[in-house]
């Protein structure tokens, strides 16, 4: 049974409620579900609580549902790139939960894994420690963090088959398969499309058992957050 939706807003139709909690895979403007966050855009949908590594820059990646005031709060390990997200933070409009990169990734893998807590020494004495549980392990302090489940999550890969096996490509397979398993509705965003069969098992990275819906992601170039590369010189 094909899991392959005609659109990204027929994908994300009947799932999408006010005040409910939004996985979406990539890292600022890599790899992420761009056609999915444009239809969650488009849809309307407020008082979202969002977990992404970060929430993209002003304007692009999920940015776009921070300008159209739709996010309630934001659980996140990096929001230095951008400025609208720093504005509504200041201004009390946007609840932060900042995590750890690697505890944000444990988390959701542990969510996905029916984990509820683990305990890890990052943070241990700084503010991230504050209000949550403490325990010592062979003479060292360890804090709790609860693990993550997503009502949606949002997941960029490169190759899908129609019963949902994805393979990534490159830096996309850094948060993309840890938010693809925490889901309870997985929708993926794909570049290529396939038949069962035409992908290696052994290549295979996330089981199609953890996703229910598929679409095609449209052509649009890669946008890039800062470029870094020097002028070219010019040969005598």
């Amino acid at each position: 049974m094909t899991k392959v939706q005609t659109s990204a807003a027929d994908a994300l139709g009947d799932v999408l409620r006010d005040g409910m909690t939004l996985a979406v895979g990539g890292f600022g403007l890599s790899g992420i579900p761009a056609d999915l966050i444009d239809a969650v855009r488009a849809s309307g949908v407020k008082n979202l609580t969002v977990v992404s590594n970060n929430m993209g820059i002003d304007g692009k990646g999920l940015g776009v549902l921070l300008e159209a005031g739709q996010v309630g709060k934001v659980i996140a390990s990096y929001v230095g790139e951008n400025k609208l997200f720093a504005e509504q933070f200041l201004a009390g409009a946007l609840e932060v939960e900042f995590s750890p990169q690697g505890t944000l990734a444990e988390r959701l893998r542990a969510g996905g894994a029916g984990i509820p807590a683990f305990y890890t020494k990052t943070g241990v004495g700084t503010l991230i420690a504050e209000g949550k549980p403490l325990a010592d392990f062979d003479g060292v302090t360890y804090l709790q963090e609860r693990g993550i489940v997503a009502d949606v999550s949002l997941v960029k890969a490169h190759i899908a088959d129609t019963g949902g096996n994805l393979v990534y490509r490159y830096t996309a397979r850094n948060f993309n398969p840890v938010v693809a398993t925490a889901g309870l509705v997985t929708i993926v965003e794909a570049e290529h499309i396939v038949q069962p069969g035409e992908i290696e098992p052994d290549h295979v990275v996330t089981p199609g058992v953890y996703v229910q819906r598929i679409v095609q992601s449209r052509n649009r170039p890669q946008d890039i957050e800062q470029r870094t590369v020097r002028p070219r010189t010019v040969a005598a």
